[in-house]
């Protein structure tokens, strides 16, 4: 049996999963508000997101794995220590410039999801994993959904400075829990963190993800943009050379290719892209004024309003996800999430004439986050090593932010590529937008069909789950999606 309450350890890796997620999108509703705040341009104030990804990108897997080796409680602590005071930076800072680095150091926190998934596995009886994760991965998903919601009120009633002291408390009062009550998971990897792989893995994600952000403001066509989708491409070779031929790999290729994870990943890859670009450009939509011929003229609060459907939807049904899986299996709920979101995107398309239109399509869209975040992690965490759990799912994490980064990109293109008079977007661009990330949904529902069903040379999986060397001598890459037993391999503690 647990050695420590699993409830409080829950409520520890859910505080503090979901404050990270919610200050993924905390800050963007307000960012006209900082930007005028700290008296700087649009453009500048854009890092402030940027930064953020850019630091959650790197630091995801790496951290996840360095849990993996040294103990993930251990490196949890940490984390959330880092957080707090990348928090109290950004409450305190002074100018841009200050804010920006207080949001590389907040963006640490992206490893709290693979070390809370990690904790889970090893922590939890078999029997509550699957269920846990569902939980933990809705808490996730409705805190991106919170932050939407909370960011207007809360700058409204107080000041944009709040979005950070709330979240300086929060933090630390849950470092402090987590330091007496969660348990140091006895699993570990076995080896050294492999810095050449790190240090790649680094390189080639900033070489993508910066111009993916920054080409509406350097152009697609810039030399900078350019240089560095080529250096991403080359620097992607050497890591996959380097990875390749350690010992020690960072991320072992060998797991990444198992069928359960490509596939996942993919699937991650293409809803992550209709996600985070969905909520990107929604609330953009709803404040355009009506004079524009489409948009409501909303307020940063009442656009968050319109946005609370999808919150209460993704919980709700990332809590039920737990209790479907059992009987309809991950796949069904990764493949059914996935298609609510083409769903509700083509409904985006063509209805949005009435705030009820979008609300509706907001809470149908919830309902597919949900489904789709909740069966991403089971498929990740039921289909590795005990030993690979951190890194696994840590890059599933950043698959689907890479997925939102060129969803994000895409969807910038069609809505501001050709501007009114005014200088709003026209609605078609905003009507092309959401078919296209109605498109990417789709097909990440068809890459789910694909994620394997049934259980083939499974002996070979819960060898390398409980291998203490953590070497991975049997062929994995046979083995597809377990069933529910492959989570006992993990001790309970």
């Amino acid at each position: 049996m647990p050695r420590k309450s699993t409830r409080l350890t829950f409520a520890v890796l859910a505080t503090g999963a979901g404050v990270f997620s919610m200050l993924q999108s905390l800050i963007a509703p307000a960012l006209p508000t900082v930007q005028h705040a700290l008296h700087t341009s649009q453009s500048t104030a854009t890092w402030v997101m940027t930064a953020y990804l850019l630091s959650a990108s790197v630091f995801t897997p790496i951290l996840g794995r360095v849990g993996d080796l040294i103990g993930k409680k251990r490196t949890l602590v940490s984390v959330l220590v880092v957080v707090a005071l990348g928090c109290l930076l950004a409450a305190l800072a002074p100018n841009i410039g200050v804010l920006i680095v207080a949001r590389v150091v907040q963006g640490i926190g992206g490893a709290l999801f693979p070390l809370s998934f990690g904790i889970i596995r090893d922590e939890f009886d078999a029997s509550r994993v699957s269920g846990s994760i569902s939980n933990l991965s809705a808490v996730i998903a409705a805190g991106g959904g919170v932050g939407i919601v909370a960011a207007g009120p809360i700058v409204s009633a107080l000041n944009y400075r709040w979005l950070f002291w709330i979240p300086v408390a929060v933090v630390a009062v849950t470092t402090l829990i987590a330091l007496r009550y969660v348990p140091e998971s006895p699993n570990r990897a076995e080896g050294k963190v492999n810095w050449l792989g790190a240090g790649l893995l680094s390189a080639w994600l900033v070489a993508l993800l910066l111009p993916l952000s920054q080409a509406s403001v350097w152009g697609w066509g810039s030399g900078r943009v350019i240089g560095l989708f080529a250096a991403a491409v080359v620097l992607f070779a050497l890591w996959l050379l380097a990875e390749a031929r350690s010992r020690t790999p960072l991320i072992d290729l060998r797991v990444m290719r198992l069928p359960a994870v490509w596939t996942t990943n993919t699937a991650a890859l293409l809803f992550g892209a209709g996600m985070y670009a969905l909520w990107s450009f929604l609330p953009g939509f709803v404040q355009t004024p009506s004079a524009a011929g489409y948009g409501f003229g909303a307020s940063v609060t009442a656009s968050g309003l319109l946005m609370l459907p999808m919150l209460v939807a993704m919980f709700v049904s990332g809590i039920l996800s737990g209790r479907l899986e059992p009987a309809v299996g991950a796949k069904s709920l990764l493949t059914t999430g996935a298609a609510l979101g083409a769903l509700a995107l083509g409904m985006l398309a063509l209805w949005h004439d009435a705030q009820w239109q979008v609300a509706l399509v907001s809470g149908v869209f919830g309902l597919g986050i949900g489904l789709a975040f909740a069966s991403m992690a089971n498929l990740i965490v039921g289909s590795v090593p005990a030993s690979q759990t951190g890194a696994a799912t840590g890059m599933n994490a950043n698959i689907r932010t890479i997925g939102g980064s060129i969803g994000a990109a895409l969807t910038s293109v069609l809505v501001t590529g050709h501007l009114q008079p005014s200088g709003l977007p026209y609605e078609s661009g905003y009507t092309h937008g959401f078919a296209l990330l109605a498109a990417l949904c789709l097909a990440a529902a068809l890459a789910a069909l694909l994620v394997p069903t049934r259980a083939r040379g499974l002996s070979g999986s819960l060898r390398a789950a409980t291998d203490p060397s953590g070497d991975l001598s049997t062929d994995l890459s046979k083995t597809a999606e377990p069933n529910p037993a492959p989570m006992a391999s993990g001790p309970r503690g």
